[in-house]
């Protein structure tokens, strides 16, 4: 047994170990921090953070930044004060991607309504896997999903919000291979000849990634040709259907691009719909960047033929702004296939002699259990802009890169990779070293250095982050990305400028 006295130095120990920030259930406490963290939020990362006279970021070569972050975490608590210092900070040093001159994401932007729904979906903490926890989300999403199929052209269907397009694509190469092979699910890929599944060279890296994830191997990935546009090109894909049958492969999936990556190109989905359907192939159109555009009657037309794919990812988080991360995967399916595929009925979940339709519970749909809600900000948007205020959005950034391309066609040091069809406006800046000197042997090489110099002189100056790469034989360009709802003529002026200013001396 032990001593008293010993029991007792134990517990003045413990007392004085418990954290200094601890509030113990003092709810005025937690409602005086709290209210000091928003006023830190709305100062530093919303004011701030979306003012043109404030920096994009604050740049700090990594060692540097561990140490003013001050990252190693310690066994005793630290005060408020330290706390909320710490906030601040950690806003200070991070890019700010609402700012108005944050172009190198395909994602930007601050919507206010979609960042309170985020905030609610943090505060609520929960997941929406069953009805019983989440009652208002599962309605809420469901509701979300029928609006978002009814924009692509279905009455019906399926879907799911899933953490990002990525997976959102492999969840489509997966329920594919169900369809078309229900046995792998229980007798894995020994129940499967070798399959192939076919998209552009154009698509996104996910496509890959999900073959080799799901055990398909990379190999079965066949690479479709695209024109100078970076569009699919259909005759490709009809010959590489039959080489890859000829060789022993069994076609299974296409998946076309609505609005590429870099480029912005929309792949032909009727003439792609119409090979689906005299092979028999999953057709899915992987329209994370360019769903959006069914919001707008002036330019959908650049999806014609979607409604005839089987699946289809859509980001709002990029186009329409409503916060990462906001990714849908939609179904055309009406046969319950996502919980055919995905479901493993665990009994201390999704019990069915519950009090409500045990319907509502579509937790066994998803690969996931815990799931973050991702309905709410979009919804909450939704109804505030409504859907002719989101398709102004979508119009006007239409608009502005338009604008955007008139202003390079007159500026000298411009010059265009092609005229653009959505809005990734991608161009060279020609610095005046390298004016009229197109035919010199290393014109393409001393081209490609411009762009990394100018990328590495504004994000440590802190004025703009625009994104840049290599493409086929092309040299390193920019991309520009018109997306933030708040942008304005004048930024896109301040961008053109900013180029000529840090470009002048090379």
């Amino acid at each position: 047994m032990r001593h008293g006295s010993t029991l007792l130095a134990d517990l003045i120990l413990m007392a004085t170990s418990q954290p200094r920030t601890a509030l113990n259930g003092d709810s005025m406490a937690v409602e005086a921090l709290l209210q000091d963290v928003f006023g830190i939020i709305v100062d530093e990362a919303i004011r701030k953070g979306t003012s043109a006279s404030e920096k994009v970021c604050e740049w700090k070569e990594p060692e540097e930044l561990r140490q003013l972050l001050d990252l190693e975490l310690q066994s005793q608590g630290e005060s408020q004060e330290q706390i909320l210092e710490r906030c601040r900070t950690v806003i200070h040093y991070s890019v700010k991607t609402g700012h108005p001159r944050f172009f190198n994401q395909l994602f930007s932007g601050l919507d206010p309504h979609a960042l309170a729904g985020r905030i609610i979906t943090e505060s609520l903490n929960t997941s929406p896997y069953t009805y019983e926890i989440a009652p208002v989300f599962v309605l809420m999403e469901e509701e979300v999903l029928k609006k978002l199929r009814a924009l692509v052209g279905w009455n019906s269907g399926d879907g799911v919000f899933c953490p990002g397009g990525s997976i959102s694509n492999m969840y489509a190469l997966n329920l594919a291979r169900y369809q078309r092979y229900p046995d792998c699910k229980q007798s894995g890929l020994r129940a499967l000849p070798p399959l192939a599944l076919f998209t552009s060279k154009e698509c996104h890296y996910s496509v890959s990634k999900g073959a080799a994830f799901l055990g398909l191997g990379t190999d079965s990935v066949r690479v479709v040709k695209a024109d100078e546009r970076g569009k699919m090109d259909p005759e490709d894909l009809e010959r590489q259907i039959s080489l890859a049958e000829a060789e022993g492969s069994v076609p299974f999936l296409v998946s076309a691009t609505s609005g590429t990556t870099v480029l912005g190109a929309f792949d032909p989905l009727d003439a792609i719909a119409d090979l689906c359907q005299r092979h028999g192939l999953w057709f899915h159109v992987d329209a994370a960047w360019g769903g959006s555009v069914l919001l707008s009657r002036t330019h959908r037309h650049l999806l014609d033929g979607i409604q005839r794919a089987d699946s289809v990812a859509w980001n709002p988080h990029k186009l329409l702004g409503a916060g990462l991360q906001c990714s849908a995967l939609l179904l055309r399916d009406t046969s319950n296939l996502l919980r055919r595929c995905h479901g493993s009925q665990a009994s201390y979940l999704f019990q069915q002699d519950k009090f409500y339709d045990v319907a509502l519970d579509t937790g066994d749909k998803v690969v996931q259990c815990g799931r973050h809600v991702d309905c709410l900000k979009l919804w909450l948007m939704w109804k505030a802009q409504g859907e002719r205020g989101l398709e102004q959005r979508i119009d006007q950034a239409f608009v502005l890169s338009r604008y955007l391309v008139e202003e390079i066609k007159k500026r000298e040091g411009f010059e265009l990779v092609m005229e653009p069809e959505f809005v990734n406006v991608c161009f060279w800046f020609v610095p005046p070293s390298l004016r009229g000197r197109k035919e010199s042997p290393d014109y393409t090489e001393r081209l490609s250095q411009v762009a990394p110099v100018l990328k590495e002189r504004m994000v440590k100056k802190g004025s703009m982050m625009i994104g840049y790469q290599p493409h086929g034989t092309r040299a390193n360009f920019f991309r520009m990305v018109v997306a933030n709802p708040t942008l304005t003529r004048a930024d896109i002026d301040f961008l053109l400028c900013e180029l000529e200013r840090l470009g002048q001396d090379l």
